[in-house]
């Protein structure tokens, strides 16, 4: 019974090419994850305003989107492996680029934002061709198994390089997190570098042939006659602009709970401890027919989770004592990174499932910009809101907008929730 309910690990024990990619990023997301951290906190030491940090996501957003959208059609359209090496290499660059700035002793908050437009159309490239990869060397029965494992190796990423961000910025400073984020993102060169050459498969007649506009075009078409994969991106899209609680833990770390950078790493921490959990017991996962319910419910947990949140850091001092506020706000953490974490299994399932391999990269350069871009949009919408009404009532009123934003998308789009794994249509 115990062994039904571990990761089931088979992808990395069938598969050379996968092992080495799920390596690479693993520890090429650590560095992120310890750089996303870092910024928000030198801004805020530059700023003291968390409108401030809600910029940061303004500026990722627009790259991304942009980024995104053509780095699904370059996927589509020439060698895999190719276009997610170079963009790698760029993102490797701008890591040491971010390293300097804090070696230099930079206080302009504007090389910051620019660092973070360039990472994250570099990002944007990189992950759509990536994702798009997984299904043309892993067979369709393991690609349950492959995002479980993908979801907790990220999430471990999101749990050590937050941890890891809060002890060096104590410790040595910007530069030295910096410094670290910039050596081990090359782990990801290496399992591109390995690969073998992936070039696309052919396109049916009548679409564009070539990367552009027009290709991207095609995918939009496209989606709009897949509602169930088109389903997984607006469900996420609710539950990031409405309820997405990172913009406002460097105020709860600073003045609200206490214990500045180590507190907010805490905070960025305890999802992932929650995902991580969740995906400890994932190998039954793979068994879930109703993927669309699966997603819905994870999504309205993830709600109750971010309002848990708000509670808590509203107690904070009131009635309940500081240690006990920051308790029960990693709690809540933990439990909508769990909720976040299956639903992450599911909706990336569905779409390598569901959407043919001639449009995998466009749906997921679009499933990039929304899992990514969602998240930047709404710290940019979470910064201004927090800044009117406090970030504990920020977060309790995003927790409950996304929850009614479910419920309401969940009558009006049942065909999602009678949607069958053994049967994937898009």
């Amino acid at each position: 019974m115990l062994r039904s309910h571990l990761p089931d690990l088979t992808p990395l024990r069938e598969n050379a090419a996968y092992r080495r990619l799920y390596a690479g990023f693993t520890l090429s997301n650590v560095g992120s994850q310890m750089a996303v951290v870092a910024i928000g906190l030198q801004v805020y030491d530059i700023t003291g305003s968390t409108a401030s940090v809600g910029l940061v996501g303004l500026f990722a957003l627009v790259p991304l989107v942009v980024m995104g959208l053509y780095g699904g059609s370059l996927s589509d359209h020439h060698d895999r492996r190719t276009v997610a090496l170079a963009a790698n290499i760029v993102a490797w660059l701008t890591s040491i680029a971010c390293a300097a700035q804090a070696w230099l002793g930079n206080d302009n908050v504007w090389v910051l934002y620019g660092i973070v437009a360039v990472w994250n159309g570099a990002f944007g490239v990189s992950s759509p061709a990536r994702s798009s990869i997984y299904p043309r060397i892993l067979p369709r029965e393991q690609l349950p198994a492959a995002n479980a494992l993908g979801v907790f190796a990220m999430s471990t990423a999101m749990m050590v390089g937050p941890l890891l961000a809060g002890l060096l910025v104590d410790w040595g400073g910007f530069r030295t997190a910096y410094t670290v984020d910039a050596l081990i993102t090359m782990a990801a060169l290496w399992g591109l570098w390995r690969l073998q050459s992936l070039p696309p498969e052919p396109h049916d007649a009548g679409g564009a042939t070539r990367a552009g506009f027009a290709s991207v075009v095609d995918g939009f078409r496209f989606l709009r006659t897949a509602p169930n994969v088109r389903m997984t991106f607006v469900a996420d899209i609710a539950a990031m602009l409405l309820a997405q609680p990172r913009v406002i833990f460097p105020a709860a770390g600073a003045v609200i709970l206490g214990g500045g950078a180590r507190t907010v790493g805490y905070l960025y921490a305890a999802s992932a401890v929650g995902a991580v959990l969740a995906t400890l017991v994932s190998g039954r996962l793979g068994s879930v027919r109703r993927q669309g319910v699966a997603i819905m419910v994870s999504i309205v947990g993830w709600g109750v989770g971010i309002s848990g949140l708000g509670v808590a850091l509203l107690g904070a001092g009131e009635w309940l004592t500081l240690d006990q506020a920051l308790w029960a706000s990693l709690f809540a953490m933990a439990v909508a990174g769990a909720c976040d974490a299956v639903s992450a299994v599911f909706r990336t399932t569905i779409l390598q499932s569901a959407a043919p391999d001639r449009m995998r990269g466009r749906l997921q350069g679009v499933f990039i910009v929304v899992v990514a871009g969602g998240p930047r949009l709404g710290e940019l919408l979470g910064g201004v809101v927090a800044e009117r009404i406090g970030e504990g009532w920020m977060a309790v009123w995003g927790g409950v907008a996304c929850i009614v934003a479910i419920g309401a998308l969940s009558l009006r789009h049942r065909h999602f929730l009678r949607y069958d794994a053994r049967h994937p249509t898009p």
